[in-house]
């Protein structure tokens, strides 16, 4: 049997169900099946922002065992496949990422891109469709479905001011309390879709929260502040009681159809 048989795309880990909250994390892994090698890059790359998101899987895990709740963390790295993009994004599987050519990935086939879509990303997102329908079966009520994401101190040359930023299309009702809440430190800047734009059609948030009608948010921690044990577990500290009283309020439980800024579902 070889590594990749035993490859496992995604790690679920339980939780109170009941509570009707669930995290995801995305890009929480930089690991890639043995049959792929390194994608024919240096070690290096994979300890870049280009292989995953610095510091989530360790924020994800310690939300999740601070507020006794399920997540999904996706094990895959980015540069093999984004879990984090529709199927027909063309950045689904990157051949430049920050200035970084990745020889695997060009030319692709399609077999090939079939191949990373069914072994990695589908059931990866089955998995995110499982527990959150389970998480509705046993709270009795719409999930509140929380993203979590990092992102680099600077971009191309250029610094991000903010600490923080929460993603989002047009369903609102997480995010500005959400908002609020991190706002009440007068050191926090906070970023209101920034460092990116949440409205991207096709990407978890679409396919898990708005299709269902299901409340959301999605954040983005620096990496610089999550880089390390301290500052990880800062955040979490932070963030749990933030969650717990933006999951107790009613309408984070209620289906609501807002659509998307994509345009229609």
């Amino acid at each position: 049997m070889t590594r990749d048989a035993l490859f496992a795309p995604f790690e679920a880990i339980d939780g109170d169900r009941s509570r009707g909250l669930v995290l995801l994390a995305d890009h929480a892994g930089r690991q890639l099946p043995q049959e792929y090698g390194d994608l024919g890059l240096p070690a290096a790359e994979f300890d870049r922002h280009i292989a995953y998101d610095i510091g989530v899987e360790a924020v994800t895990r310690g939300l999740a065992a601070a507020l006794d709740v399920p997540a999904v963390m996706a094990h895959f790295s980015r540069l093999l496949i984004d879990a984090n993009r529709g199927e027909d994004d063309p950045t689904l599987i990157r051949q430049l990422y920050d200035g970084t050519i990745v020889p695997a990935n060009y030319p692709m086939s399609d077999d090939e891109r079939e191949r990373r879509l069914d072994r990695y990303y589908r059931p990866y997102h089955d998995a995110v469709g499982s527990v959150i329908a389970s998480v509705a079966a046993e709270s009795g009520h719409a999930p509140f479905i929380f993203s979590v994401h990092s992102f680099t101190p600077a971009m191309q040359g250029r610094p991000r001011p903010w600490h923080v930023g929460i993603l989002w299309d047009s369903d609102d009702r997480a995010v500005r309390p959400l908002l609020d809440m991190l706002a009440r430190d007068p050191a926090m800047v906070v970023g209101d879709n920034e460092p990116y734009d949440g409205a991207l059609r096709g990407d978890t948030m679409y396919r898990h929260a708005i299709v269902n009608g299901y409340a959301h948010a999605l954040i983005e921690i620096r990496q610089d502040l999550i880089a390390t044990r301290q500052g990880i577990d800062s955040w979490v500290e932070r963030l749990v009681p933030i969650l717990e009283e933006i999951n107790r309020l009613p309408d984070m439980h209620v289906v609501k159809q807002f659509g998307s800024r994509t345009g229609p579902i």
